[in-house]
């Protein structure tokens, strides 16, 4: 990395890091969470994560940034599915198996029903 001499160079490098920023930020439908803490992988969290992907590979959905954390504290509700639709309130869904989780792709990403039987509430 070069180092920064003056205030241009440090402009310089904020709008490279901005633009850069901007290129993974979600613009699109949703941001969508799993959780992938050792309690969620036991409890199915990976192949809940490939549904996910899967689903938005076969049905070519655009717009939808997928991303896992870490444990999010609901051990009992593994494995845990966040979505946030736009400027929408982030919603924690629990239970989520892949076919549970298609369907939350289907009605609440793409149709922006939420699924309420398997809504965790915080």
């Amino acid at each position: 990395m070069n180092k920064i001499k003056s205030l241009d160079d440090l402009k310089r490098v904020r709008e490279e890091a901005l633009e850069k920023r901007s290129k993974t930020t979600v613009t699109g439908k949703a941001h969508i969470i799993v959780g992938m803490g050792t309690c969620g992988i036991a409890a199915g969290a990976r192949e809940t994560m490939k549904a996910v992907l899967d689903t938005i590979e076969a049905e070519k959905m655009e717009g939808i940034l997928v991303t896992q954390t870490g444990c999010i504290g609901l051990c009992e509700q593994e494995p845990i599915l966040q979505v946030v639709r736009g400027d929408e309130e982030q919603v924690t869904y629990g239970k989520v198996n892949p076919d549970v989780a298609k369907r939350i792709l289907k009605e609440h990403v793409v149709e922006g029903k939420v699924v309420k039987e398997f809504v965790v509430n915080l």
